[in-house]
């Protein structure tokens, strides 16, 4: 018996994926045509004996995510629960919370992920290796090859080649340390609860005896974190590392993460062409009196497309959409309700939901996709502002933005609900 544990996080504190999660959770957020979230999803109901998949983050239910998981436990005919946490607890301390949830049942492993990240989950390929490595050890990460310089952005992991222990474990390190970075997917035996448990009650021994000082009727902290934030990465893998309790899975498939706007259009082009093997049926075609299909595209079926529009590569159209004559879209996403209307052109955007792009407009970004020269290069985390300027990146259109006819967007990003009256480049519209 099986369970997958997924870790959606919470609001966004941070911009890198504003204005796009002003209106849906990020985990639902749609890559590829579907929402993030049910790539992992669909990848642990595949595995045999998955008998249960359990959500984890602090957003509050309400109803989008609830119908979610309800349409997803139907589609997949596998129980799936949202658990909510009281606050932010960390990758280790959520699952430490709601441990006895997880272990109901007697599962004899259990996958752990972050829903930000776009793999071809390898799951069962880990499980096969889990189970060569005997019942010594608590856990299987999932690793990949980075550059040497992308490396120091990641959890770097260092290992025995013949035994693929993990011997070291360091969080995004200040040097060179491995080109093996931690991708974020785990494979946990019961056992990494007692480990965790450990490192619970040390800071709440640290909390108790260093934290509060009683000055009269006032309590004053030291700004220390609670007890129950653990950190998987920097309190239990540094630890572990070296005591054959952690062992590494290489994988040489697609993995990135989804931390900006950017990635998504990236992650959209990894999982479209994955649809050729997993989901044909979700990839438009070439047909009579259809518009022109390049490359990859998805196309939800109430959208609305003239036959002239060309669309492609790595296009994905959400419901209800309407897509004039001429229009020409090419490595953009294209949110439900939006209408691009005749001869407009969008490239390297996302056009939010409700908006509209007005006849012969331009919406253009600059991509930020990995070096294409290197094998190993991941994609660069942005940084909004860069010598004194916005950095270049893809053009995002937030819900209910009004483009007029015959201007240009360019490498911007437009709070929702803006109608504009005139072209914009390399701003912030607030």
């Amino acid at each position: 018996m099986l369970k997958a544990i997924i870790l959606i996080g919470g609001p966004q504190k941070g911009t890198r994926f504003r204005p796009l999660s002003f209106e849906v959770p990020k985990p639902l957020f749609p890559v590829a045509g579907v929402p993030m979230l049910q790539h992992n999803i669909e990848a642990c109901a595949q595995v045999p004996d998955m008998k249960e998949i359990i959500l984890i983050g602090f957003y509050q239910p309400n109803d989008e995510l609830n119908c979610f998981i309800s349409s997803a436990q139907q589609e997949l005919k596998i129980p799936i629960r949202y658990l909510q946490e009281f606050a932010a607890l960390g990758t280790g301390g959520g699952i430490y919370h709601f441990r006895d949830q997880i272990l109901s049942g007697g599962p004899a492993a259990f996958f752990l992920m972050n829903a930000d990240v776009c793999s071809e989950f390898p799951l069962q390929e880990m499980l096969r290796f889990h189970r060569q490595h005997g019942k010594n050890h608590c856990g299987v990460l999932l690793g990949t090859t980075a550059n040497r310089t992308q490396s120091l952005n990641y959890g770097c992991i260092v290992e025995n080649h013949e035994t693929n222990e993990v011997l070291h474990f360091v969080e995004k390190p200040s040097t060179f340390v491995s080109d093996i970075i931690n991708c974020g997917i785990y494979l946990f035996t019961q056992d990494i609860f007692g480990h965790i448990g450990t490192v619970f009650q040390r800071n709440q021994q640290e909390r108790i005896q260093f934290t509060c000082i009683i000055i009269g009727q006032e309590e004053l902290t030291n700004g220390k974190q609670m007890p129950e934030v653990i950190r998987l990465e920097q309190d239990i893998f540094t630890t572990l590392a070296g005591q054959k309790k952690l062992f590494v899975y290489k994988t040489q498939h697609f993995w990135s993460q989804i931390k900006s706007a950017g990635s998504a259009i990236y992650a959209s082009r990894l999982y479209l062409k994955q649809y050729h093997q997993a989901h044909p049926e979700r990839l438009a075609t070439n047909q009579d009196g259809t518009p022109k299909i390049i490359g990859d595209v998805y196309i939800h079926p109430t959208a609305n497309i003239h036959p002239s529009a060309v669309l492609g590569p790595n296009v994905s159209i959400g419901k209800g959409v309407t897509i004039g004559g001429g229009v020409r879209v090419r490595e953009s996403i294209v949110l439900h309700g939006a209408v691009l209307q005749d001869h407009c052109c969008v490239l390297n955007s996302i056009v939010g939901w409700d908006s509209t792009v007005g006849k012969w407009a331009r919406v253009e970004g600059t991509p930020s996709d990995p070096n294409p020269n290197d094998p190993y290069a991941k994609i660069d985390s942005e940084t909004l502002f860069r010598d004194g300027g916005l950095t270049p990146s893809i053009t995002i259109l937030g819900c209910s933005v009004n483009i007029p006819s015959e201007v240009i967007i360019r490498n911007s990003i437009v709070l929702p609900h803006k109608d504009l009256n005139r072209s914009f480049q390399n701003q912030i519209i607030l």
